[in-house]
């Protein structure tokens, strides 16, 4: 067994879409692509720069994401008008939502079922289709 070194799978993930592996992008990088599916906010990445005791500004954190995500790295699933996640996910799948703990958890492919899309406007096509469930805590 091959033991990976801590930033191989990051500089891995930015080799693959052609990106320069700049120092703030492999701090980035390392914490969003440790093997393991993630949702974050631009501030909950921040914070858990500023806990590595790294030093990342909040304008380069967002400015990483969506380069992430407009490079395929990543997807940006929009929660409400002032709330982005980026899901190291990029597979067909959808969310729940809970608006008590702002939390955005996995909802897998098969366990939503869409039967019927609408025609797309005329010289467009369907690319994706974002499904955010919201719930919230029950009432007693």
């Amino acid at each position: 067994m091959t033991l990976e070194r801590p930033y191989s799978r990051p500089l891995k993930q930015l080799n693959s879409v052609g990106l320069r592996p700049t120092s703030q992008r492999m701090i980035l990088a390392k914490i969003l692509f440790d093997g393991t599916d993630k949702h974050v906010t631009a501030e909950m990445l921040h914070c858990e720069v500023l806990k590595s005791q790294k030093k990342v500004s909040l304008a380069t954190v967002y400015n990483t994401l969506h380069l992430f995500t407009e490079l395929g790295l990543l997807r940006e699933i929009i929660v409400d008008p002032d709330c982005s996640y980026f899901d190291t996910n990029t597979s067909n799948h959808y969310h729940f939502y809970h608006e008590d703990t702002r939390e955005l958890i996995d909802i897998h492919g098969n366990d939503i079922r869409i039967d019927h899309l609408p025609t797309p406007p005329e010289g467009s096509q369907i690319t994706r289709v974002d499904v955010v469930v919201k719930v919230g805590q029950k009432s007693r």
